[in-house]
């Protein structure tokens, strides 16, 4: 057996696990995971916030960090979910929104970001870049997206809401 990696190392390699539900973006990207530090009983532990409580995909994230502790020498650590301090879309990197964007999803805009001057409805088009969109199914292909249309383009978009 070879020594356990460093926390850093871990952190590192923890952060860049991809969402189940969105792998075109990481675990770090979307910000969910809160901190990667020793536990009181010299442990390592990793404490993630969910984007919301009943996501279908914390078991699956829990485990893909139990399985990172394992082969990284730390077969005891811990995966902790905590929901305070709760998730917000500002958690989502520069890095995140850009690659969410780049694969057809539209990002939420920061919650302090300042708003921008549209013509139209919704979030702007990922695929032409219009601003003229519309509600199409407040369901979308997991519970925290929406589906809005582009009127210029024609073409559906999942849109991933503002917490």
């Amino acid at each position: 057996m070879t020594d356990p990696l460093p926390t850093d190392v871990v952190a590192a390699r923890v952060c860049d696990l991809p969402d189940p539900e969105l792998p075109v973006v990481s675990l770090g990207e979307l910000g969910v995971i809160q901190r990667v530090s020793k536990a009181v009983d010299g442990h390592l532990e990793v404490v993630f916030t969910p984007t919301f409580l009943g996501c279908p995909a914390l078991p699956a994230i829990a485990e893909a960090i139990a399985a990172v502790l394992a082969e990284c020498g730390h077969p005891d650590g811990k995966v902790r979910q905590a929901a305070a301090p709760a998730w917000s879309t500002d958690r989502i990197s520069a890095a995140g929104r850009r690659k969410l964007a780049e694969h057809g999803i539209a990002p939420p805009r920061p919650v302090n970001a300042p708003t921008p001057v549209r013509l139209g409805l919704g979030a702007p088009c990922p695929h032409c870049g219009s601003a003229a969109t519309r509600p199409h199914s407040t369901f979308g292909p997991t519970r925290c997206q929406s589906i809005l249309r582009c009127t210029a383009c024609g073409e559906t978009f999942p849109y991933l809401a503002t917490v």
